[in-house]
């Protein structure tokens, strides 16, 4: 079938089902007619029956009021006719209604069949342009599929003209083997021949020459490998010191730390002038109970509302400046209460100790450790080492050592562990005689840690010459930490001694203006007179300076020198 009869056939079936839908409506008209007329008859009978009843008490009145029978009889014809006329009006109302159902379902069934029409329409005109559609993708097909044999054709003579090129080679190659077959023949013939005259020559078997050969062929392979190891053991020494140079400068680049600020003095500062003498007490009591009970000297001067606690013990100063602060803070300052806060003060600092390990501990990502051990590294909180807090040390010298074993493919959190507790043993230096390297070592293997740790932190100062590679990375680590600029005192004395010295070098050279020390020394840039030095003079300059830069200090990475030769030229227009 045509896809028009298809369309024919859709809307011949619309139409069906449009004149259905009309029949179940007219059909649903004519039950309601039905239901109304049946109404309508209840009515009537309903009206009847009350005639009846009407009639009937008429009857029974009619032998005491026979005036009344001819109203009653009028009223029963009244009733009759009103009757007649309700049923009248009924089926009036009913022919009515059924007239409007089948216009009714005469439209509905004119409104479908114009929907159906015009839908069909639609569904011709879709399918004309899918029809269109579908020719004009045809003759795409078609024209890929025409193209597609053109180029199989194409492909097919080449291949043809592929094969007959192979054919041609192969006949070459054959002729070709043939000839190197028989001058191989004939190669093999005429070595024969040649040893057989060398043999008559030297004298010697061709199993002897071999052996000559080979002897002497190892004796310069030996002498070869000799020197070839020789390159290589001073190459690697040559690279060696750069390589850990570069190692250890990424080191210390890649870790951002604080610069020294510890003291072995506090300030508390107080509301008012007047606590101070609540704080001396009585002819001094309070005062001499404090010092007495914390350890801590009370230094009361003209300084405003501000007193010091010195103590060169930090954990016996922090216990005693958290006693005084809350003293003054609850106001009742005596001795007996002096002890009291005092236990107290200890308690908390002790806890926050607990927490500062607890932090290092994450921070350096190490989670199995003695809960002693713990507990002494909390303890290193409040100590110092040349102005450097030892915890914050330990936690620094962590991090460069875990970077330079990663950058030497070592166990990283071995590393950093032996890094860590390299410094352990400061926590009881007071209590206990030796170095610290040694005490640490002691409590370390006291408390289950691994050999090559123990080793690190007894060697991390040379008491026990180092024997692993993370004895070493230990003590680099250590010496980066403690030797970088700002991290002690010495060290950030000699940084601004070097970058004093840095622009004394380059401002005594002639013409030079201004020098500036920027980026922490790491860059000198030089401002010199255009008049007195020309631009080859200021690159003679700048390599001047740099050379004795290099001859004079010892830095760590590279200096850059930047020589500025600015020309300004100022007129006057009048």
């Amino acid at each position: 079938m045509t896809p028009l009869d298809w369309v024919l056939v859709v809307a011949i079936i619309v139409i069906a089902v449009a004149v259905i839908a009309g029949l179940v409506l007219g059909t649903r008209a004519l039950r309601q007619l039905r239901a109304d007329r049946q109404d309508a008859q209840e009515r009537q009978e309903q009206a009847v029956g009350d005639a009846r009843a009407k009639v009937e008490d008429a009857n029974a009145k009619a032998a005491s009021v026979r005036a009344e029978a001819a109203a009653a009889k009028a009223e029963a014809s009244a009733a009759r006719a009103e009757a007649r006329r309700v049923l009248e009006t009924a089926h009036s109302e009913a022919d009515t209604i059924l007239e409007h159902a089948h216009r009714q379902a005469e439209a509905d069934a004119e409104q479908l069949r114009a929907a159906a029409r015009r839908s069909g329409e639609r569904e011709i005109a879709l399918l004309n342009a899918t029809v269109k559609e579908q020719a004009a993708e045809v003759e795409r097909r078609a024209a890929r599929i025409d193209e597609r044999e053109r180029l199989h054709g194409e492909e097919v003579e080449r291949l043809v003209e592929r094969e007959r090129r192979l054919a041609t080679l192969e006949t070459d190659l054959s002729a070709r083997e043939a000839a190197l077959t028989t001058r191989e023949a004939d190669l093999t013939k005429a070595e024969e021949v040649r040893r057989r005259e060398m043999e008559r020559i030297a004298g010697l078997t061709a199993e002897a020459a071999r052996t000559e050969l080979i002897e002497a062929i190892e004796g310069q392979a030996k002498r070869e490998a000799a020197i070839l190891v020789r390159d290589i053991e001073t190459e690697a020494k040559n690279t060696a010191d750069t390589r850990a140079r570069h190692i250890v400068v990424d080191a210390i680049q890649r870790i951002a730390s604080e610069q020294t600020a510890e003291s072995v003095v506090s300030v508390l500062h107080l509301p008012s002038d007047e606590m101070k003498g609540r704080i001396i007490g009585r002819e001094g009591r309070n005062i001499r109970a404090f010092e007495s009970t914390t350890g801590v000297n009370l230094i009361i001067d003209d300084t405003p509302e501000a007193v010091l606690l010195s103590c060169f013990d930090p954990v016996r100063r922090e216990v005693g400046r958290l006693t005084l602060e809350k003293l003054v803070l609850d106001g009742r300052i005596h001795p007996h209460r002096i002890e009291e806060v005092f236990d107290s003060a200890k308690n908390e600092v002790e806890r926050l100790c607990d927490r500062a390990a607890e932090e290092a501990l994450v921070d350096v990502g190490i989670t199995n450790i003695h809960p002693e051990l713990a507990k002494l590294l909390g303890r290193l909180r409040y100590r110092t080492s040349y102005g450097q807090n030892v915890l914050k040390h330990l936690v620094e010298t962590a991090h460069i050592a875990g970077i330079m074993a990663a950058e030497m493919g070592l166990d990283v959190p071995t590393m950093k562990r032996a890094a860590f507790l390299h410094d352990i043993g400061k926590a009881l230096t007071h209590e206990v005689e030796g170095s610290h390297a040694l005490i640490g070592a002691d409590l370390a293997r006291k408390y289950g840690e691994h050999e090559d740790i123990v080793h690190a932190i007894e060697a991390h100062h040379n008491e026990v010459p180092p024997q692993t590679i993370e004895a070493v990375l230990t003590q680099a680590a250590d010496a980066c930490s403690g030797g970088r600029p700002g991290a002690r005192r010495e060290s950030l004395e000699a940084y601004v001694k070097r970058l004093e010295r840095i622009e004394e070098i380059a401002g005594g050279k002639l013409g030079v203006e201004k020098v500036f020390a920027m980026q922490a020394g790491r860059e000198i840039r030089v401002m010199v007179r255009p008049d007195d030095i020309d631009d080859i003079g200021a690159a003679v300059l700048a390599r001047d300076v740099a050379k004795q830069i290099e001859e004079e200090l010892t830095y760590p990475g590279q200096i850059r020198v930047t020589v500025v030769r600015e020309s300004r030229v100022t007129e006057l227009a009048r």
